[in-house]
């Protein structure tokens, strides 16, 4: 990951100065026409640390549930999920999808109950009526639960783009003591985050970008999952879990699909100053467009 990248995602973007959490100044390196400039030096160094925890948590069996329910994050959280087989939420979080998780996983199988009945020939000899209401009702259940399908267990921590619009996932997962991940653009709360990655929120470019910096961690962390599935012969390690057949699979797609570059950052003054430039390209009603409240 480069400043650069960064930059030209429109990840140092932030909010209004009227609209911001003063918990936030920290992060902050200026404004510039009435929009606060996040200070990306800082953005490199915790996305370093969440990366690693991301890693680490899933080469020792774990999975991270990916959470963005706003239109400029649905996309990228169901393709950057899928494609290192997470699972997701990128619809409408149901109250108690983590805290009642016994209660989500019934509806899980009943959704798997009726596509095989749907498969399988289930569907014959009812009425229209009747296939109609179990058409609907599996439409409804895979519209909502269908990104958390095959998710057994609540997950071990959680990504998620724009904790406030998310609030209800966050104090599901605070309750529980599951990690929390997530961007953290001005007016959100850091308190509230266990690994924050100051950035963004509102832009598509950016939330993608930073969601599959996420997703190459969980990759990285399956091959060395992988690895230490190879050797469990030799030295047993009871903390990892082996790699799915499916995950094997998946594992051979994200890696020449994962295009995250490596490389240092360039120094923050200069980060700055293409900052300056962009801005003075964007007025600030066309920076804050960007902006979606």
């Amino acid at each position: 990951m480069t400043m650069k990248q960064l930059l030209d995602s429109g990840a140092h973007f932030g909010h209004q100065t009227r609209r911001w959490n003063p918990k936030m100044k920290r992060f902050i390196f200026t404004d510039r026409n009435g929009i606060y400039i996040i200070d990306l030096q800082q953005t490199l160094t915790y996305i370093d640390k969440a990366y690693e925890f991301v890693k680490e948590t899933v080469a020792h069996g774990g999975t991270i549930l990916f959470v963005g329910t706003k239109k400029q994050a649905q996309e990228s959280i169901a393709d950057e999920a899928t494609r290192v087989g997470m699972p997701y939420v990128n619809q409408r979080w149901l109250g108690g999808m983590l805290t009642n998780f016994t209660t989500v996983h019934k509806r899980l199988l009943r959704l798997k109950e009726l596509e095989s009945m749907e498969q399988t020939g289930g569907f014959e000899g009812r009425t229209k009526k009747e296939i109609l209401m179990l058409t609907r009702e599996k439409t409804k259940l895979e519209r909502t639960l269908g990104g958390i399908r095959d998710m057994a267990k609540v997950p071990s921590a959680v990504w998620i783009v724009d904790t406030n619009k998310e609030h209800l996932a966050v104090s599901e997962a605070r309750k529980l003591n599951i990690p929390v991940v997530a961007i953290l653009d001005t007016n959100c709360d850091p308190d509230l985050v266990d690994y924050p990655i100051p950035g963004n929120d509102d832009a598509i470019r950016s939330a993608a970008l930073l969601t599959r910096v996420v997703a190459s961690a969980v990759a990285e962390g399956l091959q060395a999952r992988a690895g230490r599935s190879n050797d469990a012969e030799a030295k047993p390690d009871a903390s990892a879990e082996p790699l799915a057949e499916w995950e094997q699979e998946l594992l051979a797609q994200s890696a020449t699909a994962d295009g995250i570059t490596e490389g240092g950052p360039e120094a923050p003054r200069e980060a700055v100053a293409e900052a300056d430039s962009k801005l003075a390209e964007a007025p600030a009603d066309v920076a804050d467009a960007e902006k979606q409240a």
